[in-house]
């Protein structure tokens, strides 16, 4: 992919809909990414894009949380509005993309990190919407993007450690593309 940024982009267009589907009520649902209710995956994919800020200015990511404070459903889209506006302003320099850039999995070229993010805020996203029933969110598109870059970035025999992901799940041949992803990065579609 010649510019990396604009799957980026559309993994956190995508991210926004679905953030603005968690009300106060659903605050407290399981996802499928057990750690994490929708409260709590909903603050992390802030957290995430706080990240990618961090690492575009020069930092290394382990040096910020993907984790926020527990918000209440009013707050999240503003402070994703927020983090999307910087993330953008940030990763708007093309130099970035060829830098080295320091990650929670090691050291990677500026491209390499946005498409390992998008894959992040993609999966994010299915997690989140399977948690609040809005599948129909969901482009599936942006996950046939993301799933190579899943398979490159998280192979089947690294996981645990700095690998958060679980075992793969085996899904039908023909199963979606959410689903594949789903299943590739250890969640039960």
């Amino acid at each position: 992919m010649s510019d990396p940024r604009i799957l980026f982009g559309q993994a956190l267009d995508q991210a926004e809909k679905v953030i603005a589907e968690a009300t106060e009520e659903k605050m407290s649902l399981p996802t499928p990414c057990e750690e994490f209710d929708v409260r709590k995956l909903s603050g992390h994919m802030i957290g995430v894009v706080r990240r990618v800020i961090h690492t575009g200015k020069g930092g290394k990511a382990a040096d910020v949380s993907s984790l926020v404070p527990d918000l209440p459903a009013a707050e999240l889209i503003p402070l994703f509005h927020e983090a999307r506006a910087t993330v953008e302003q940030v990763w708007s320099d093309d130099a970035l993309l060829d830098k080295v850039l320091s990650l929670p999995f090691g050291e990677f070229p500026g491209r390499a990190a946005m498409l390992a993010y998008a894959q992040e805020m993609t999966v994010h996203s299915w997690d989140l919407a399977k948690a609040l029933g809005r599948l129909d969110l969901l482009d599936d598109s942006l996950a046939e993007a993301v799933l190579p870059i899943a398979r490159q970035f998280v192979p089947a025999d690294a996981r645990g450690g700095p690998i958060p992901f679980g075992p793969v799940v085996e899904v039908e041949p023909d199963a979606g593309p959410y689903a594949q992803l789903a299943g590739h990065l250890g969640r039960r579609p």
